[in-house]
């Protein structure tokens, strides 16, 4: 992956931030720390299945690349709509538009799904559902759209399973849980481009939902965003935007990975910023929200790793054991408010 300091340098002057999507680094290195004491769990959540999880990221792939204005696109996002409800979600769905970097006028929905709507306490969990239009790190066929498995693809599926376990199962958390869908996440400005450059490019969906939130007043106690949890061996770094507006929820779930026998996974290194949906929900929305995401610790030049907006982010890629790592923590945080 290169490094485009052009590109930084914009960026540097927009906010100081970095593109989830585009991986460049803030600081240039990350640091290791030392964990925090570990808290005893109260409650034993229910099972994760991480077959189910990724039958649920199969089915997603299996309708093509999810790019908004096209049909798979849109048979996606019905499928979403309807397995949520088939869960006993209450459903909302966010229609609306918005212009891409490259003029074309986006038709996007954000898919809103509340478990036990009518309790005040309320964690919201995040994910975006479309897929990158361009391979543009690929060296060949950098036209075509990915399949996006890791890439908005695994962060969905371990949302759906968690849905879904909490159905099945007769103990239920004890708060609300909004699960978020956002759209058009992906849809962002590459390095290299023959248009002038834009700031707010990437993550329409949640640009919007964060001055247009579901609820009117909406303040769930935190959130959590999964983006590109699936890969075999991935490791989850505390993010320098997730640490800078909800350090505690950072500590709150690492706490839980390593403590239900995640260590090799959620690892106590800082990395650097980003910008990604939970960016937008911050400070915009005014919710704290954190971002499990991956990060390439054995080549932070190339942040995301060797497949990230490549046509190898495909399902050989997807690994059980990742998704029953980020699953069976998240849950394991739900369980334990």
């Amino acid at each position: 992956m290169k490094n485009n300091m052009k590109f930084l340098a914009m960026l540097l002057l927009s906010a100081l931030s970095l593109n989830s999507c585009d991986s460049s680094e803030r600081n240039g290195s990350s640091e290791t720390v030392t964990a925090v004491e570990e808290e005893e769990a109260t409650v034993k959540a229910p099972e994760f299945n991480a077959d189910s999880a990724y039958y649920f990221i199969e089915r997603q792939v299996a309708f093509g690349p999810r790019v908004p204005n096209t049909a798979e696109h849109y048979k996606t996002g019905e499928w979403l709509i309807e397995t949520l409800r088939s869960y006993g979600a209450e459903v909302q769905v966010q229609s609306f538009q918005m212009r891409a970097f490259d003029g074309k006028m986006l038709n996007l929905r954000n898919i809103i799904a509340s478990i036990n709507p009518n309790a005040t306490k309320r964690v919201m969990l995040a994910a975006h559902w479309d897929t990158r239009p361009f391979a543009d790190k690929d060296d060949e066929n950098q036209n075509k759209p990915i399949d996006g498995a890791n890439d908005g693809g695994s962060g969905v599926g371990v949302l759906l399973e968690i849905a879904r376990v909490i159905q099945a199962t007769e103990q239920k958390p004890g708060i609300g849980v909004d699960i978020v869908l956002f759209d058009g996440e992906d849809y962002g400005q590459p390095d290299e481009s023959e248009y002038p450059y834009q700031n707010d490019t990437w993550c329409l969906g949640s640009q919007y939902w964060s001055k247009n939130k579901h609820v009117a007043n909406y303040k769930p106690q935190y959130g959590i965003l999964l983006d590109m949890v699936g890969a075999e061996n991935a490791k989850f770094a505390r993010e320098g935007t997730s640490m800078q507006y909800a350090r505690n929820i950072v500590d709150k779930v690492w706490r839980a990975g390593n403590k239900i026998g995640y260590s090799d996974y959620f690892k106590y290194v800082n990395a650097p910023a980003i910008t990604d949906d939970h960016y937008y929900v911050n400070t915009v929305a005014g919710i704290r929200m954190i971002d499990i995401i991956e990060y390439n610790m054995a080549d932070p030049d190339d942040y995301f790793g060797p497949y990230h907006h490549r046509h190898t982010d495909t399902m050989d890629i997807i690994s059980k054991n990742t998704l029953k790592a980020v699953g069976q923590t998240v849950l394991h945080v739900l369980y334990n408010e």
